[in-house]
């Protein structure tokens, strides 16, 4: 009967975004702008760079960093599709969203963190391989294998957020249109709905015990192995050693699910609604950011071949002049 009653009424068209508030002072907004646009030109140009550089260099040839060139990309596309929204409202005032756009924005984010939770995954058995099984690790982690991790990946990705997007859309929402966040995400658009969101609930439920905590168990698996191997190394520089090659992306799985579980796992209330802000902007702003930085700033192969670019590039200008 509620149902009914729903449809009888007219459908929403747009959503408009509340984004973090109502600020009306003209000044924190451009201070926000210019804030949030000088983290998206760093986060995109960073991530592009490291992409550049695994396809460009050699010596970066290998499947740690394979995976890291496609986690870059992931990144580059999650940034791409949540604060281009953000600068257009802090610039314009134009909170507004269109009903296919908002949900177009939520199904490609949700696809990119899907499959970054599959991704994150297969890289932290790769390190597995490269510290647990270092005699096999060739064998095993061929270029073939790599290859189906990354595209189980997206697949597994794909068909997690297309079966959670296809039983949301059958929700019916008929007024209110204030959706309490700076994106379309899934659980304040749920709260709009006016019909029943239980199966949609249930669906979620089950898509994340299926496709996300099997990677986050293998993930913690993985790690429990590696850090028993490394303790088991008798000298000192070896254990270094070995957890040289392994803590950046230790930090970024940490960062990762921590955030995430953050914002999906906490208690109901709207006392948390803007810490729940907060973390969200950590994960989708903060996280695409700081990723390359830790895998650049803390990895010797990646700062070799950085500087080899900036000498390549330096030189290649001087002959010009010349």
């Amino acid at each position: 009967m509620a149902d009914t009653d729903c449809r009888n009424q007219t459908t929403v068209m747009e959503f408009i975004l509340l984004g973090f508030g109502d600020l009306n002072l003209p000044d924190l907004q451009i201070l926000l702008f210019l804030v949030f646009l000088v983290i998206y030109i760093a986060t995109v140009s960073t991530n592009i760079l490291i992409m550049v550089l695994v396809l460009t260099d050699r010596h970066l040839h290998t499947p740690m960093y394979f995976f890291l060139g496609n986690l870059s990309f992931l990144e580059t596309c999650s940034i791409c599709i949540t604060l281009p929204r953000v600068l257009a409202s802090l610039l314009t005032g134009d909170r507004t969203i269109s009903f296919s756009g908002c949900f177009t924005q939520l199904y490609v984010f949700g696809l990119l963190i899907a499959t970054e939770c599959q991704l994150l995954a297969a890289m932290s058995y790769d390190r597995y391989l490269a510290i647990c099984k270092p005699l096999h690790y060739s064998t095993l982690m061929n270029t073939r294998f790599c290859l189906q991790l990354a595209a189980g990946s997206w697949l597994n990705g794909f068909l997690t957020i297309t079966i959670f997007v296809l039983f949301l859309s059958q929700l019916i929402f008929c007024g209110p249109n204030e959706i309490d966040h700076f994106y379309c995400d899934s659980i304040p658009l749920m709260e709009l709905a006016c019909s029943d969101t239980h199966q949609v609930m249930l669906v979620d439920f089950i898509l994340v015990c299926v496709f996300a905590l099997p990677p986050f168990l293998l993930t913690l698996t993985s790690y429990a192995c590696i850090i028993a191997t490394i303790l088991r190394i008798p000298s000192t520089t070896g254990r270094q050693k070995a957890f040289s090659t392994c803590s950046s992306h230790l930090i970024v799985v940490t960062v990762f699910y921590g955030t995430l579980m953050m914002v999906y796992l906490r208690p109901k209330g709207d006392a948390l609604r803007e810490l729940n802000k907060v973390v969200s902007l950590c994960y989708t702003v903060l996280t695409p950011l700081v990723n390359p930085l830790i895998y650049s700033l803390g990895n010797r192969e990646v700062k070799a071949a950085l500087s080899k670019a900036v000498r390549k590039c330096g030189l290649h200008k001087t002959m010009q002049r010349l």
